[in-house]
């Protein structure tokens, strides 16, 4: 008995694996954006928090 055509694959090209490393190599701005230098006000807060002190 044969196996049923939906379990009949064709083999595989790696086209999965190409997409990946296209997606990969792609450039770093897509993925990391850079966030702004945190102000005086926001330094002020993270202290805040990291002494304890909540309002």
């Amino acid at each position: 008995m044969s196996r049923h055509v939906a379990d009949k694959r064709a083999t595989p090209t790696g086209g999965r694996v190409q997409r990946f490393w296209h997606i990969a190599r792609a450039r770093r701005e897509i993925w990391h954006r850079k966030q702004d230098e945190a102000g005086p006000s926001r330094l002020i807060q993270f202290l805040r928090i990291a002494r304890g002190r909540t309002p």
